[in-house]
């Protein structure tokens, strides 16, 4: 169980977490595809990217306030229906540049909503002490859905190189409907108790940003959750320039996946042990090598091995930082605190893709691999002098 929640409810947000991130990774792939039937250049596919991340940018803190004054459930029923609205748009009017773009920013904005209600959850109800494990057996659930979103798009594509976009917008909205209905089986009391003032003290997210090393810890955030997008948008793109079949693709994306969540199992016990930095440096190191070696051209048999330690490396950042900053947020402000991270990372989704996609134009999605690899490469240098283990 996570914290102070019965199993039930436990069970519930995990496959809750599970479900959205399933969804995103089962549709934007499949963006990705539908583009690339509308013969898209490469720089589009940046932008389709980035697109994904405006209206979380625009929405990340007020909801991160609202979270803390109406409840964690109802944002995420909130958020629920929005994505299933999404998915069911993409399916019927899908069918232009501006509707994918559109239906994109939705997802975003649906997927926001869900993802700071479930980490609301975990913040306010998981022990300080156990906040490294609950964070990380949310985001194993969440990684579990970033493997089976794939693995779908496997199972509805077959061997054809571009798949029946169609069929897998309709098993989206049928997912959809699963995750909103899945919402309600968690308990209504899950935020017993946790909030101190109405709204939370004024000009939280300033005084967090003031705490050292917190601006390059959400950088680091948001570079490897932007890369982690830059992966779902131009693997697709990759596979194609080498004449790969969407099965294979769709198989690469779900071994990164699962891998990301091998490396959240005891993750608890790996952050006391070597300590969070340290953990987290060695994490970008995997990465930023893994990033570089992917592209170059090499067998299919190889570039699977490649993304089995991309998954490795990425998956490790992300509850990392939920958890510092959860430790570090007071009481009844912990969803503005894990939004101020989330707008960063949006922040890093509108910023990086759109500046890779550039170097797609000349370089192609090999090019794309390279620039992230020196993105996620950078980010070592900037937490030089930073502390995650108070």
């Amino acid at each position: 169980m996570i914290g102070e929640l019965g199993r039930r409810s436990s069970t519930a947000l995990l496959v809750h977490s599970a479900l959205i991130q399933a969804v995103t990774f089962l549709v934007r792939p499949a963006t990705t595809y539908r583009a690339l039937e509308l013969d898209v250049p490469g720089f589009a596919l940046g932008l389709l990217a980035a697109s994904y991340a405006v209206f979380p940018l625009l929405l990340a803190l007020p909801i991160g306030g609202l979270v803390d004054r109406l409840g964690e459930r109802r944002l995420m029923a909130i958020g629920a229906a929005v994505v299933l609205g999404c998915s069911a748009f993409l399916l019927f009017w899908g069918t232009s540049v501006p509707a994918l773009v559109a239906g994109t920013a939705l997802l975003g904005a649906g997927q926001l909503a869900c993802v700071v209600g479930q980490q609301a959850v975990v913040a306010n109800n998981a022990a300080s002490t156990r906040l490294d494990s609950a964070f990380g057996y949310l985001t194993f659930a969440a990684s579990l859905g970033q493997a089976l979103g794939p693995l779908a798009i496997s199972v509805v594509g077959g061997a054809s190189v571009r798949p029946n976009t169609n069929a897998i917008f309709l098993l989206a909205t049928a997912m959809s409907l699963v995750l909103f209905l899945t919402t309600f089986v968690i308990s209504s009391k899950v935020s017993r108790g946790r909030r101190t003032a109405k709204g939370g003290p004024k000009g939280s997210s300033a005084a967090l940003l003031r705490t050292p090393g917190v601006v390059r810890a959400l950088a680091t955030s948001a570079t490897v959750l932007a890369v982690v997008d830059l992966t779902v948008v131009y693997l697709p793109a990759l596979g194609a320039e080498r004449g790969l079949t969407a099965a294979t693709v769709g198989l690469m994306l779900t071994v990164r996946a699962v891998f990301s969540m091998v490396s959240r199992l005891g993750l608890g016990s790996m952050s006391r042990k070597l300590g969070r930095m340290k953990l987290l440096l060695l994490s970008l190191a995997i990465s930023t090598a893994s990033l570089g070696v992917a592209a170059i051209p090499m067998p299919v048999w190889l570039l699977f091995i490649v993304m089995a330690f991309l998954g490795l490396g990425l998956g490790i950042g992300q509850p990392l930082t939920m958890s510092w900053l959860s430790a570090q947020a007071p009481e009844g402000q912990r969803g503005r605190a894990l939004a101020l991270r989330l707008a960063g990372n949006r922040v890093g989704q509108v910023v990086l893709p759109s500046a890779i996609g550039i170097v797609a134009v000349g370089l192609g999605a090999a090019g794309v691999f390279l620039a992230s690899a020196v993105a996620v490469g950078g980010t070592m240098l900037l937490l030089r002098g930073v502390r995650l283990d108070d």
